[in-house]
């Protein structure tokens, strides 16, 4: 393979799963005819990019560069690019490509490619060079146009980032299961994702529980958009729920009984997982099989889902609730990030990177 063009731009990475990320310089390919070039302006911290830079998925190649919610402007357009031009605000997400071919992918699902995440925007294989792909946490990436989001113009660009990863999780199961008027949607958890959960389930129009198992998070529970907060640990608050949901968005990521959530359901009711728990969590058979209630997942969105949650997004005034850190504080926000000691998402301004 003929190793392409390349530039040198900062970042911080990490060169081991024990190692602090620490500033550095990487290379990125120059753009081909179809590939954008992008000053990164802002990128938001996602929980998967602790699990990355700490190799707690067991594929990490290092050295290591997190970031996935990636927000800038245009500063390069290859020759045959036709969507964007110089200047523009957009955005990356999880995915910077696919194998374009699969089933999946030519229904605008690319992030269920059959090749697999080979496209992700960290840690997949950049096809020109034949190395590891490097994410968000540098000045300046290169993306293949179709991959490449507009951002609406209305909204916070720092505010927007997480919107990438955060927002589009939690907005493509509700569209799946096409959560609206007339529906009543529990969120589990309040955190970097379920924040937007409560907040994309009012904009769609339902009646929001939240259930938290904090009772301190009752008041931000109800400012961000949930009609009633239910304390989970509380068996006469979980009781009193029984039977009564349409849809649950469980987006909590610790050991938590998925048994006691399914018994919310009505007959036909859906619990959808996106949080990712480390260990395997037990479910009965007959909480389900009884009322006819589904227990499924569901992987961000492909990349005409995730424009048009956006798009949503700019129409309703939606951004995630942030905390901007400097490029140097990540080591601190991933600590902070474990003991959920945000509100809601860390985004990192990358003019301090210079």
């Amino acid at each position: 393979m003929t190793r392409p063009v390349c530039y040198s731009t900062k970042a911080f990475s990490t060169s081991g799963a024990t190692s602090p990320l620490s500033a550095t310089v990487i290379e990125r390919r120059q753009p081909t005819p179809t590939d954008i070039q992008i000053q990164i302006l802002y990128c938001g911290v996602c929980h998967s990019d602790l699990h990355f830079a700490r190799n707690e998925w067991g594929f990490t190649q290092y050295p290591a560069v997190p970031g996935h919610e990636i927000a800038g402007r245009v500063t390069a357009v290859g020759s045959g690019v036709k969507k964007f031009k110089v200047g523009d605000t957009v955005g990356v997400g999880c995915l910077i490509d696919s194998c374009r071919t699969c089933p999946n992918c030519r229904n605008g699902l690319e992030q269920y490619c059959d090749a697999g995440m080979m496209g992700g925007t960290y840690g997949g294989m950049d096809k020109y060079s034949g190395t590891p792909t490097l994410g968000g946490y540098s000045q300046s990436i290169v993306v293949t146009e179709d991959f490449v989001l507009r951002m609406p113009a209305n909204l916070n660009l720092a505010a927007a980032a997480p919107l990438l990863c955060a927002g589009i999780t939690t907005y493509s199961p509700m569209r799946h299961w096409k959560v609206g008027p007339g529906q009543k949607v529990g969120i589990v958890g309040l955190g970097g994702l379920g924040h937007m959960g409560v907040k994309f389930a009012k904009a769609f129009g339902a009646q929001v529980v939240l259930f938290t198992t904090s009772p301190g998070k009752v008041a931000d529970g109800k400012r961000l958009g949930a009609h009633e907060v239910v304390i989970s640990t509380d068996e006469a608050q979980m009781t009193a729920q029984a039977g009564s949901f349409d849809f649950i968005l469980d987006a909590v990521s610790a050991t938590h009984d998925l048994n006691a959530y399914f018994n919310l359901l009505k007959r036909d009711g859906n619990l959808t997982l996106v949080g990712a728990p480390e260990k395997p969590l037990p479910v009965a058979a007959f909480p389900l099989i009884m009322r006819r209630r589904s227990f499924s997942g569901s992987l961000i969105g492909g990349l005409p889902e995730t424009q048009e949650m956006l798009d949503f997004c700019g129409q309703h005034n939606i951004t995630c609730d942030i905390e901007m850190i400097r490029m140097d504080q990540i080591n601190e926000a991933y600590e902070r990030m474990l003991k959920s000691d945000v509100k809601y998402r860390f985004v990192i301004d990358m003019a301090s990177l210079k």
